[in-house]
């Protein structure tokens, strides 16, 4: 039975705790994918960004999500950690890491986890700018 770990947290992503949590004696494979705020979008200069999330209905899918891949690519672990609020450049947004026993299936599921959550988990992005903001959509429904 893989470790499975899935949240929807207000504070800073700590990236090396949550890898270590994937530590498995069967794993010959760990991969992590950190999502960090960038400074620029779309030819604008990026300040900040701001992420919101209809709880009860994420919360679930999210752990849904990882639960699925896990057993999808017969992983060790999954750990899927998504930050809401107001993040500046340079913060991590999502962090999602993988453990299996062979590197085929752990990078296949971390894209898999990173693309369908895009999908399916109802996390929206506001970027914020020098003169202004805008929800941004057309990249699933968030886009880290």
């Amino acid at each position: 039975m893989a470790r499975i770990i899935a949240e929807l947290v207000r504070e800073p992503i700590d990236a090396a705790a949550a890898a270590a949590a994937l530590g498995a004696p069967g794993a010959g494979a760990v991969v992590t994918f950190v999502g960090t705020v960038r400074d620029q979008n779309r030819g604008r200069a990026v300040t900040a960004m701001e992420y919101e999330a209809y709880l009860e209905m994420a919360r679930p899918l999210l752990a849904e999500l990882a639960a699925e891949t896990a057993a999808r690519f017969r992983l060790e672990g999954v750990v899927l950690i998504h930050r809401l609020g107001r993040l500046a450049v340079g913060e991590a947004a999502v962090f999602i890491g993988v453990a299996s026993a062979h590197r085929a299936e752990a990078f296949d599921a971390a894209r898999r986890l990173i693309d369908t959550l895009k999908e399916r988990v109802p996390i929206w992005k506001k970027e914020h700018y020098a003169d202004g903001s805008a929800w941004i959509d057309g990249e699933g429904s968030h886009g880290a």
